[in-house]
């Protein structure tokens, strides 16, 4: 039997902050699941923000390293509600292509790049293109 990916932990430090964030940027709503929890289904896999203090944990989140990667069908729509929510990256990445531009990464997909408010990294990717290495 295949293990079932079901949830991401999100780190973040202002669950309503996230929650503006993600429904633009996703362009979904989502459900508040606790003082702390804010959950994205994003396809069968759940997108939860976390604040471990709105929740009552005593330790503080910290970003993610690496980029969470969301495949979605109309990239060129997501671009324009994450260029306006200020996030796209502005690092240069493989191949010498900025990150924040809409372009065909190095291994075929079709992509770009942003940062959350919170400092986590993240890719939308033209579903058409995913790569998953088959």
């Amino acid at each position: 039997m295949i293990p079932k990916l079901y949830r991401v932990i999100l780190p973040v430090f202002d669950i309503d902050e996230a929650e503006t964030f993600y429904t633009a940027a996703l362009g979904i709503k989502g459900q508040r699941i606790s003082a702390g929890r804010h959950y994205f289904d994003c396809g069968g896999v759940i997108l939860a923000c976390y604040n471990p203090r709105a929740d009552g944990d005593d330790f503080y989140a910290r970003p993610n390293q690496e980029h969470l990667y969301f495949a979605v069908s109309d990239l060129e729509a997501v671009y324009d509600r994450v260029k306006k929510l200020d996030a796209l990256s502005t690092d240069i990445g493989d191949g010498g292509l900025p990150m924040g531009v809409i372009a065909i990464r190095p291994w075929g997909e079709r992509s770009f790049y942003a940062i959350d408010p919170f400092g986590n990294p993240l890719c939308f990717v033209d579903e058409k293109t995913v790569f998953t290495g088959k």
